[in-house]
């Protein structure tokens, strides 16, 4: 079995972001030669997240609408706050959106539905960030 690790870093323009980040993935997998596997892409960070769906502008503002609703950025309501930090809506948006994905790589691609992407999440944004790709397989 071989194994492939790469490292994505971003530093998003603003505190809440959504990157398409298919194409550096499928680039990783290009670049692993493993034709039969598993892809693991996580946030290397607990205010982020990675995530599928499809690529749709609409449907992202419907996301960040429904997330800032239910979590919303607020610098008095929430207790970690008292730690001096700025961003416990980030921790909560993360949970809700979950942590990582896995995709099967088959022939040497992405084994995806019809309009699956594979997107980071970033809730607590403007300073660098980090993503993990571990591929693994023959």
């Amino acid at each position: 079995m071989k194994t492939y690790r790469e490292e994505l870093t971003f530093n998003t323009k603003q505190k809440r972001e959504y990157l398409n980040i298919t194409p550096r993935v499928e680039e990783a997998v290009r670049k692993s030669g493993i034709r039969e596997g598993l892809v693991l892409v996580n946030p290397m960070h607990i205010t982020a997240s990675v995530y599928i769906n499809d690529d749709e502008r609409g449907l992202i503002q419907d996301f960040d609408d429904f997330l800032e609703k239910i979590a919303p950025y607020d610098l008095k309501g929430y207790r970690h706050h008292r730690t001096g930090e700025d961003n416990g809506d980030s921790h909560l948006k993360r949970q809700l959106f979950g942590r990582e994905v896995v995709v099967a790589v088959t022939a040497g691609k992405l084994d995806f539905g019809t309009w699956e992407q594979i997107f980071y999440a970033e809730f607590d944004g403007q300073r660098p960030k980090r993503v993990l790709i571990k591929i693994i397989g023959e």
